[in-house]
């Protein structure tokens, strides 16, 4: 037999709604109990049994069931929820073809959106990972939707993205966009371009619906983290950023007398086709060819890194520039490849001081270098998963200035999941305002309706006026003691405290129910 929760009723409700709230929760049987889920966790507790036999004096099962269900998520703690793919745990082959361009993320939040469990929702979208960020009324739901939707939409089978994604929850989801932002996730510790990425999510996602409060405070969080982790330690110094890991592995796979004389073809101007520009001037490649769309970027790099030697050539002369390179770096926004076996197999060879083979450094997630261009004999291809060779040259180095920034990430994590926490009072914080305005707007009525009808707008605008001032100087100290004070002068647990004694002295829990039956 189920065990029945005794709710306090108000007699400030119509009694014969009041009445059969009390037959129902106060009455036992041995009908089948109807479950819900508990308010802070998704263990299921038993609910009252019903007598529907007697409708005079109770509630059907079917009306209780019906108001469960109507408010069945505002009992429930959302989740935050991360699906990712990234360079760890997926190869380029799949990320590609899972990849969102930057200008489709706004259509992208939208249909996520959509979804039936999805509240909010975030993407980041780069070279190294596809990441899917969601506050999610259902986590297992949430996830079986988000990943769906990603197979629609990128044309993979569900049974391969489930066998690279990896899911992280709540505060394991928060430390992992803080790290992201910091560049410890990033193939090269520290990189610097990644939190720019995380700070563009947060600029494209401005006015779309579904990038709501907690999504965009999550995000921004992880913008302060990943600035103070490269102001508190030195983990951004060095090779940081995919486009230096690039020259890097360029110049590993070249003989050193020829570094400087190599003839060095960039395709792309973009963020990191410059700082491609920018690492090969630093190594000592003052020369060199650049294709872009427009030549106005290339000016401007030009103009940014004056004494080097970049000359502008248009899209159409790509393959006749890169007959004459013997390195090419490709980083555009591509979505089909630029070059094919049918393609390189027509150029030139290059000169055998350089070892007689052409390199093509491809950084460009989808690729722009077909794979099938490794199969010549005198191509050599790498793709953002070869800047592994790179990256595990100073591993040691790396992890010792990880230690720092580790520590910076579990103090903004504990922070961030407090704050998280801190947000179960906001239901009752509604319910109280809720609560407090009925009792306010009844009482005013009852006040107007015996001064007559003689008051001027004037005098009914004052009265409201009053009343509201005063339910909010009321108000104002139960207010305080529901909001998690991140000074410390409150914990955690003293304001969950205050919110189950403020339920308790304002019934405010039967009262929702009532309210929830009588719609």
């Amino acid at each position: 037999m189920a065990v029945i929760s005794r709710l306090s009723t108000s007699t400030s409700y119509p009694s014969a709604a009041t009445a059969a709230l009390e037959s129902v929760l106060h009455h036992t049987t041995t009908s089948p109990s109807l479950i819900t889920f508990s308010r802070r966790r998704r263990s299921f507790s038993p609910r009252a049994d019903l007598n529907s036999s007697d409708s005079s004096s109770s509630l059907s099962a079917l009306q209780l069931l019906k108001s469960s269900a109507a408010d069945r998520y505002t009992k429930e703690r959302s989740s935050i929820v991360v699906i990712g793919l990234s360079i760890h745990t997926c190869p380029v082959d799949v990320r590609e073809k899972l990849a969102i361009p930057e200008a489709e993320w706004p259509r992208a939040i939208k249909e996520l959106c959509n979804l039936n469990h999805i509240e909010e929702a975030a993407v980041l979208s780069t070279c190294n990972r596809m990441e899917i960020y969601v506050v999610a009324l259902s986590r297992h739901r949430g996830v079986k939707e988000v990943t769906e939707w990603m197979s629609k939409t990128s044309g993979v089978p569900v049974s391969e993205i489930a066998q690279h994604r990896f899911l992280l929850y709540n505060s394991d989801a928060t430390q992992h966009l803080f790290e992201v932002s910091a560049g410890l996730d990033s193939l090269v510790l520290g990189e610097g371009q990644i939190l720019a990425q995380v700070k563009q999510v947060v600029r494209v996602g401005q006015g779309i619906v579904g990038f709501g409060s907690n999504i965009s405070r999550l995000f921004k969080h992880a913008i302060t983290v990943g600035k103070r982790v490269r102001t508190e330690t030195n983990i951004a110094s060095g090779a940081v950023s995919v486009s230096s890991a690039a020259v890097e592995l360029a110049l590993m796979k070249l003989p050193e007398y020829c570094h400087a004389s190599a003839r060095m073809l960039v395709i792309g101007a973009g963020k990191m086709g410059k700082l491609v520009i920018k690492h090969l001037i630093a190594k000592g490649c003052t020369k060199m060819v650049v294709v872009n769309r427009s030549e106005a970027r290339v000016d401007a790099i030009r103009e940014e890194m004056s004494g080097a030697e970049i000359i502008y050539k248009p899209l159409s002369e790509m393959l006749a520039c890169a007959a004459e390179a013997d390195v090419v770096f490709t980083s555009t926004a591509s979505e089909s490849p630029l070059f094919l076996k049918e393609h390189v197999s027509t150029l030139p060879p290059v000169g055998a001081q350089i070892g007689g083979v052409r390199l093509f450094v491809d950084i460009s997630v989808p690729r722009n270098v077909g794979s099938c261009v490794s199969e010549l004999e005198y191509a050599r291809v790498y793709n953002v998963d070869d800047l592994k060779e790179v990256v595990a040259a100073n591993k040691e180095d790396r992890l010792r200035k990880a230690m720092g920034a580790q520590t910076i990430i579990g103090e903004e994590t504990k922070k961030c999941q407090a704050w998280w926490d801190s947000l179960e009072t906001v239901p009752t914080i509604k319910k109280l305002n809720a609560y407090a305005e009925r009792i306010r707007v009844a009482e005013l009525e009852k006040c107007l309706s015996k001064m007559g009808e003689d008051l001027t707008e004037k005098d009914r605008n004052a009265l409201d006026s009053l009343s509201k001032g005063i339910v909010k100087k009321l108000l104002h100290g139960p207010m305080q003691h529901l909001r998690f004070d991140e000074s410390g002068s409150r914990t955690l647990n003293e304001t969950l405290e205050n919110m189950h004694a403020l339920n308790r002295m304002f019934s405010l829990e039967t009262r929702a129910k009532v309210e929830q039956i009588q719609k």
